[in-house]
């Protein structure tokens, strides 16, 4: 099912002219997709050098990080300030904040690291906010984190998604 969505999703973008470079890049940039199913649209759907798709996607998703990081909590105080959106705001601030001492920024790298839906760089941009971490240490420990998932990925898609895909 994800690797028929990515392949659409690669058919759409080079049917309209998108280069391959681009195509990865685009997908790495979106959340939940990430450098994930980048590394997996550059390897196994594309056959690029798995070192320049590993290049293209890392950047992809690592792009949109500081973003994240500066701007989720000025919208966090937006949203507070409406009614019934505001409730679940702070519920998912007690929530996360609970966790904040038993796992703190080695628990973000572990987190982003774990190449699975919904632990990618996006999520823990909005997870290390949350929690009030330093920026800068977050924004290090998510790449880094990208790095490693991008690596696993990448080797995922070298051996088990070139044999079962192709």
């Amino acid at each position: 099912m994800v690797q028929e969505f990515c392949r659409n999703l690669q058919e759409f973008l080079t049917a309209h002219g998108i280069p391959d470079w681009l195509v990865v890049f685009i997908i790495s940039v979106c959340p939940i997709l990430e450098c994930r199913l980048g590394m997996f649209t550059a390897i196994v759907l594309l056959q690029m050098n798995p070192f320049v798709g590993f290049i293209i996607s890392f950047l992809g998703n690592i792009l949109p990080i500081p973003f994240i990081l500066l701007l989720i909590n000025w919208i966090f105080d937006l949203l507070k300030k409406v009614p019934g959106i505001n409730k679940f705001v702070y519920w998912l601030e007690d929530k996360t904040l609970k966790k904040r001492d038993k796992y703190g920024i080695w628990g973000l790298l572990i987190f982003v690291a774990i190449p699975l839906p919904g632990t990618g760089g996006w999520t823990g941009a909005l997870l290390a906010s949350l929690l009030h971490l330093d920026k800068k240490k977050s924004f290090f420990v998510i790449s880094l984190g990208v790095f490693i998932a991008g690596l696993i990925m990448t080797v995922l898609s070298l051996v088990v998604g070139n044999a079962v895909f192709n």
